[in-house]
């Protein structure tokens, strides 16, 4: 499992106890307004942070409804994320873009299509701007004025990628 996984699934239960599936809801609504994150399973991380002794699995009873599983992060789960936290606020990995895999291999595509899809992908990018800034003005960041500064963040870096595919798409046009 990897560390950002269990940094996400320790600080959510760090805000309380919570079920498998109010977990993958957090991940995607809430989250997912952030980052892009994968969602596919959350059950095995569960297990393996249960296994570490990170957190805590309690059965939950309904009269009516069908048993359920609430996880509690631990003290030591605590201590973890703490390391986590400091460890992925110090991180200085290089940021994958997707788009560079592309321009290592810019000479196999045609030149047409590079420029038709450049600019697709400028309008694209140009959308995503446009839906952050609107996120930033209309979120409620009263109770966690840190979460606007992600949006802030993901602004900045869309507006980057902005200008350097119009400088891509321009020195290639000119070509």
């Amino acid at each position: 499992m990897k560390p950002y996984q269990e940094l996400v699934i320790l600080g959510f239960l760090k805000e309380g106890p919570k079920h498998g599936y109010q977990i993958k809801k957090l991940l995607k609504n809430v989250l997912g307004v952030f980052t892009s994150f994968d969602t596919t399973s959350i059950y095995y991380p569960l297990k393996n942070l249960e296994e570490k002794g990170y957190l805590k699995k309690e059965i939950f009873l309904q009269e009516t409804r069908p048993q359920k599983y609430i996880y509690k992060i631990t003290p030591r789960g605590e201590g973890y994320l703490s390391k986590l936290l400091v460890e992925n606020f110090f991180s200085l990995h290089r940021p994958f873009v997707n788009v560079d895999l592309s321009l290592y291999f810019l000479p196999y595509i045609d030149r047409e299509v590079f420029l038709h899809k450049t600019k697709v992908r400028i309008k694209a990018l140009e959308r995503v701007k446009t839906w952050l800034k609107k996120r930033i003005e209309n979120f409620d960041f009263k109770d966690k004025p840190h979460r606007k500064k992600i949006l802030e963040h993901n602004l900045k870096l869309v507006i980057a990628e902005i200008e350097f595919t119009k400088e891509l798409l321009s020195s290639f046009s000119n070509s």
